[in-house]
């Protein structure tokens, strides 16, 4: 998305993010859970997205999954991203992320949270920077402060990550040099 195109107020809250937390399914999914006659599950993710993820860790803005599905394919794709932070099995989305913002010493207000369906709804609401990506459920869309152009699993976490690093004014060093990091 160009500059141009994001609402100052939401610039400012993005200037301040030190955490970025994904709800995992629906999110960084397309929400479409896959399983073999085995029981074994499978999920999609976009490779943008990935991308997103390691430049937003690179910049040093911190990355954390949290999930209310325990899912060993969510801990592989963290692992495969250098994600530390993997909450699976969370029956609230918000405790955690208050958690994690006591653990590292920082404010709710130096979180960002991307979801997409109910159980999202009280860490959007409790977090500075409350994301959603495109075809998100209506009250998640209604409680989210900036919704990504793209849908989940489609780019729309590489969405909020461009964001975050246009607000901070880290997107054009990596533009500049124009390589993985």
């Amino acid at each position: 998305m160009d500059a141009a195109h994001y609402p100052a107020g939401i610039i400012e809250r993005a200037a301040r993010i030190r955490l970025l937390a994904f709800d995992v399914d629906g999110t960084l999914t397309d929400g479409g859970l896959s399983f073999d006659s085995d029981g074994r599950e499978s999920k999609r993710f976009h490779v943008q997205d990935g991308m997103g993820i390691v430049l937003l860790r690179h910049a040093g803005i911190e990355v954390a999954l949290v999930s209310a599905r325990p899912s060993d394919v969510t801990a592989l794709r963290a692992k495969a991203l250098g994600i530390e932070r993997v909450h699976v099995g969370e029956r609230s989305k918000l405790v955690c992320v208050q958690r994690m913002a006591s653990e590292i010493g920082i404010t709710l207000a130096q979180i960002a949270f991307m979801g997409d369906d109910l159980p999202d709804l009280a860490a959007l609401r409790g977090v500075g920077l409350a994301l959603a990506p495109a075809d998100a459920h209506p009250w998640a869309r209604q409680a989210a402060h900036w919704i990504a152009p793209r849908p989940a699993g489609y780019g729309a976490a590489r969405d909020a990550c461009d964001l975050l690093l246009h607000a901070q004014g880290k997107l054009e060093a990596i533009l500049e040099r124009g390589e993985h990091p």
